[in-house]
């Protein structure tokens, strides 16, 4: 077993551990829980940051590690819009953070990499550049590798790691050191590109400058994408797509750890209620906290050149979902996922999914996946929005809100209590993306994507 493997699956331990509490008291009958009011006072009240950036509870600092336009160690620049990331154990006790950027085809030019310097993008050859615009130049979307010193508190080097794709919003880390970096688009050849987009990338994460091959993981499928979580037991893949009638996938691939060798694309289906909707809209569908059995359906011609896969799959009985965004797994059978405008006031739920212990073999029949509606407040002070979500160290789910208005993180403790975190304190509204942990628990990352930047959060962390 490889360093890398080992640290993720101790570091996936604690994080089960921790939420066995959440899962008692949030999902279990507790009164009151569909406008839950409880409030934690898990770090303090928020102060507010003189310099009008990020208010934190006291004690609590941070640094601006990454600016966009900035230029990087290769001589590119900061892309803008930095949202999903993940982080890996690297060298010598570093951290390796990889953050997607979500530009689009036809951005503004100094949105990307390149800032409108056509000589600069000419330095990568065809082979580093998944697809280009219908002026040549490489699509700005990717990803960027910041590589950071916890102890010293600084950046040491950051570089252009995946370019040629188009809005990549979320994705997920793998046990194998690997970060799947999702396209949110189904942008078709010819629209102002040369290549069909909706695609999962992977990008290895390392200290070294280089850029990862561009070779889209078409076996899991095309649409919308997401977010993605892997069960390190089964190397199943599970992906979430941002869409207000998407669907939950599974990814089944036939070599785990190596994606791109192909393998089955399934929707999840509530066994006992096919094409159930679950966003509880107009009618509690799904009441919070209890657990539905699940079954996997294979789907056909998954790359949807008409953007159709989450209908059919819905007609051939698969569960519908309300925007599928974060997704995180945690070791001992929990996956965690929001939907970001589900719920009777559309303010977005947390589920959660336990994997069947035969998960992905014949035998899961027997024993199958168990799915339930986790928490759904249904109250914008509670969570406004829930978008990206990462899991603390110490067992709390951290949430990243996308709503109207001011801008926070939310914190959800084992005991099913709520907490603001942090409050972007920037006049832009602007969401938050890409929460995540350092490997050594003394760092969190995060994104205030609209003013382009990437923070280092510090502080008293054994309050929790």
């Amino acid at each position: 077993m490889s360093s890398s493997r080992r640290h993720f699956l101790k570091q996936a331990s604690a994080i089960a551990l921790g939420f066995s509490g959440l899962h008692h008291f949030v999902g279990a009958g507790m009164p009151g829980r569909d406008n839950q009011s409880r409030w934690a006072n898990r770090f303090g009240p928020l102060q507010p940051d003189p310099d009008g950036i990020l208010d934190l509870p006291d004690g609590f600092s941070y640094q601006i590690i990454s600016r966009h336009g900035e230029r990087m160690d290769d001589g590119f620049f900061v892309p803008h819009r930095a949202d999903g990331m993940a982080t890996f154990p690297g060298p010598d006790g570093l951290t390796l953070l990889v953050r997607n950027h979500e530009v689009s085809v036809g951005a503004d030019r100094e949105e990307g990499p390149f800032r409108g310097d056509d000589a600069l993008a000419a330095r990568l050859s065809p082979e580093q550049v998944y697809d280009v615009d219908g002026d040549g130049i490489p699509c700005a979307g990717g990803t960027t590798t910041v590589v950071y010193n916890t102890e010293a508190q600084r950046v040491e080097r950051q570089f252009l790691s995946l370019v040629g794709t188009e809005r990549n919003c979320a994705g997920g880390p793998t046990p194998w050191n690997t970060w799947i970096t999702c396209e949110e688009t189904v942008r078709r050849a010819g629209d102002n590109c040369e290549h069909d987009h909706g695609y999962p990338f992977e990008v290895p994460a390392t200290a070294t400058p280089r850029l990862a091959e561009p070779v889209p993981i078409k076996a899991m499928g095309r649409f919308n994408h997401e977010a993605v979580a892997v069960d390190p037991a089964s190397g199943i893949v599970y992906q979430t797509e941002d869409r207000g009638d998407g669907l939950v996938y599974r990814y089944i691939p036939d070599e785990p750890g190596n994606l791109l060798r192909g393998g089955r694309l399934q929707a999840l289906v509530v066994t006992d209620q096919p094409r159930l909707d679950t966003r509880n809209w107009e009618t509690e569908t799904v009441p919070t906290g209890a657990p539905m059995a699940v079954r996997w359906i294979d789907l056909d011609d998954i790359e949807a050149p008409d953007d159709d896969l989450r209908l059919r799959g819905f007609e051939a009985g698969a569960a519908r979902f309300a925007r599928g965004e974060g997704m995180w797994y945690s070791d001992g059978g929990a996956i965690f996922f929001a939907c970001t405008n589900g719920g009777r006031i559309e303010k977005g739920q947390i589920w959660k999914y336990t994997p069947s212990a035969h998960e992905g073999t014949p035998h899961e029949a027997d024993a199958p996946g168990m799915l339930e509606l986790f928490a759904e407040p249904n109250d914008g002070g509670l969570i406004d929005n829930a978008d990206n979500l990462t899991v603390s160290p110490w067992g709390d789910l951290i949430v990243c809100e996308d709503g109207s208005g001011e801008q926070y993180l939310a914190g959800v403790t084992p005991d099913g209590s709520f907490y603001k975190f942090a409050h972007n304190a920037m006049d832009n509204d602007s969401e938050m993306a890409g929460a995540t942990f350092s490997p050594d628990g003394s760092t969190f990352f995060v994104n205030i994507q609209h003013a382009g930047l990437t923070l280092a959060i510090t502080g008293p962390w054994n309050k929790a």
